[in-house]
């Protein structure tokens, strides 16, 4: 079973914390994005191993947009 990790809110990717095939825990910080000048940690709401990755650094995301797949 998969879980998508969707964005909280419209912003910037600035880092992407983990790989594929890194090993999360819940609540491990996944993703950081710049919104507001504020960096917003996007954390692992399952444990699992990251499947996919479907943003980079840079990237512009919108509300609820695919950042990452958990397997």
């Amino acid at each position: 079973m998969s879980t998508d990790i969707l964005a909280h809110m419209p912003g910037t990717i600035t880092e992407i914390l983990v790989k594929v095939g890194d090993q999360v825990k819940v609540d491990d910080e996944v993703i950081i994005l710049e919104a507001m000048k504020m960096e917003n940690p996007i954390c692992a709401p399952v444990p699992g191993t990251v499947k996919e990755i479907k943003v980079k650094v840079k990237d512009k995301v919108e509300n609820n947009q695919l950042l990452m797949v958990l397997e």
